[in-house]
């Protein structure tokens, strides 16, 4: 039943330009999560494929770092042109191999393809600057060079858009890369390889090494002194072995880690606007994205009118074939994804919280194959509650109700992430009020959390990153050193002037 949409999607590593099987022959099942069916199987890379893929980054890293930016630039904008003109066929590879309903896979690969043309503008513009020396007079050069051989490492709730936001800056800073998809959902790149190179991209400046063993291959790969940068999005846990594998070789790190968001809807919101935003926030793409809107916080003179209105539009949503463009909600990624998304519904019950709507996995008559789990709501959830605090990543939301405003940004940052948070209110003091005490790296007003442009530098605080930010100009710094140079023109050696009284 696969056969149209996986012809010419290769199942092997790509390494160097060329497809090659793994170094042992392993292979491993893609399976469709909308039936459990078996799509196809792809190669799962070895530690001996992925320092092959290494070899081919570190060989190819002079040639493309000293391409001319424009050059660059320019195979980025056609890489954004083939995959648009493939965007109906990469958006049902999407939806197959993960699940997400096809109007969020299409709107996934224009998002995904935007990142190339974003960073073919912004290729021509990493520039530096020039200052002259407040003391000594000496010309100060400072310049951006390309960090090197760079590793990403890409979750399966956008394959698509997860990795080109790390690719896109990394080519336009002159980085090749050596990318480690998730193995629930390798097909999405694997297809994008021929695309790339029909663009124009140099043998081993983009390796795509899936694999089962990826413990194994990544710590390779960060033990490895050719690779100088890693960008990591995933789980907290596991970006926290990342940087402790990645520390005693110094590269330089980026991780975009778990979230647990919220949106607070003052007693003066536009609530038919605030539902609508809670509802594409809290299960768009199945609730699987790390800025879903899991948390609700509702001051109490709109607890009982918003609870009415965001349950009946939870209802109403069309659950179904991911492929079937009616459908607005598919199911979970995997089976072990489903059973941590039962595990919280029963978690919640358990400590008292009000089952609003949904609570139960679909499985019978249309469902009776597939991950499929219903839109579900908690009512009258106290802050303390492990639905409240823990990251869910499937179609849970949890409601709190609120006495004041105050108490909304407190129970908002009560959580160990800081990824994203929205306030709706049409009070402008309030809403500046709360873009200024929220512990987030990204805030909304009267939006859910989940919207994002390519150029809006993308990250978080606390458990949810470690600083450095994806997306727009910021990303280019990641994959990117700076050099300060000093040029004295003087002819005379000049000695700091030091007033030894003030030491």
């Amino acid at each position: 039943m696969y056969e149209n949409l996986l012809a010419n999607v290769p199942t092997d590593l790509w390494i160097g330009g060329k497809w090659r099987k793994a170094s042992d022959g392993a292979r491993f099942d893609v399976i469709d999560p909308a039936t459990e069916n078996k799509i196809t199987s792809v190669a799962s890379a070895s530690v001996e494929d992925a320092k092959a893929a290494v070899d081919a980054a570190s060989e190819a890293f002079a040639g493309w770092a000293e391409r001319k930016p424009r050059e660059r630039g320019e195979i980025l904008r056609k890489a954004y042109e083939v995959i648009m003109a493939q965007s109906e066929r990469l958006a049902k590879l999407i939806t197959l191999e993960n699940g997400k309903a096809l109007s969020d896979s299409r709107g996934e690969v224009a998002y995904a393809a935007e990142f190339f043309r974003w960073y073919a503008e912004e290729a021509v513009r990493n520039i530096g600057n020039v200052s002259r020396a407040p003391s000594s007079g000496a010309r100060i050069f400072v310049q951006h060079k390309p960090a090197g051989v760079a590793v990403l490492v890409t979750p399966w709730n956008f394959p698509a858009a997860m990795a080109t936001r790390k690719i896109g800056p990394a080519l336009a800073a002159g980085c090749p890369v050596v990318l480690k998809p998730a193995s629930e959902t390798p097909l999405t790149m694997l297809a994008l390889m021929p695309l790339l190179e029909e663009a124009g991209v140099p043998a081993g400046v983009v390796n795509v090494i899936p694999s089962r063993r990826s413990g194994a291959v990544v710590s390779a790969m960060l033990h490895d002194p050719r690779v100088r940068v890693v960008s990591f999005t995933g789980s907290t846990e596991v970006g926290r072995t990342v940087s402790e594998k990645a520390a005693p070789s110094f590269k330089k790190v980026h991780l975009e880690m778990g979230g647990k968001n919220v949106i607070m809807i003052m007693e003066d919101a536009n609530l038919e606007l605030a539902v609508e935003g809670c509802l594409w926030g809290g299960f768009g793409t199945t609730g699987q994205r790390c800025t879903a809107a899991s948390r609700v916080v509702v001051h109490e003179q709109v607890y009982d009118r918003f609870l009415e209105q965001f349950v009946a539009r939870t209802r109403a949503l069309r659950v179904g074939d991911p492929l079937d463009p009616r459908s607005q909600m598919g199911p979970s990624v995997s089976r072990g994804q489903l059973e941590t998304v039962m595990k919280y519904v029963e978690i919640g019950q358990q400590e008292g919280a009000k089952l609003a709507c949904g609570g139960h996995r679909l499985a019978s008559g249309a469902y009776a194959k597939g991950f499929f789990h219903e839109p579900t709501i908690f009512a009258d959830v106290a802050p303390s509650m492990r639905v409240a605090q823990e990251e869910i990543f499937g179609p849970v939301v949890s409601v709190i109700p609120c006495r004041s405003f105050d108490e909304a940004v407190a129970i908002g940052n009560g959580v160990q992430y800081g990824l994203s948070a929205s306030i709706y209110t049409q009070d402008v003091n309030r809403a500046f009020s709360a873009m200024r005490d929220m512990y987030t790296g990204i805030f909304y007003v009267n939006a859910p959390t989940i919207g994002a442009e390519v150029h809006l530098p993308f990250g978080g605080t606390k458990a949810t990153g470690n600083g450095h930010r994806e997306a727009g100009t910021a990303a280019l710094d990641v994959f990117s050193e700076w050099k300060s140079v000093y040029v004295d023109f003087s002819g005379r050696l000049q000695r700091a002037q030091i007033d030894t009284a003030e030491l």
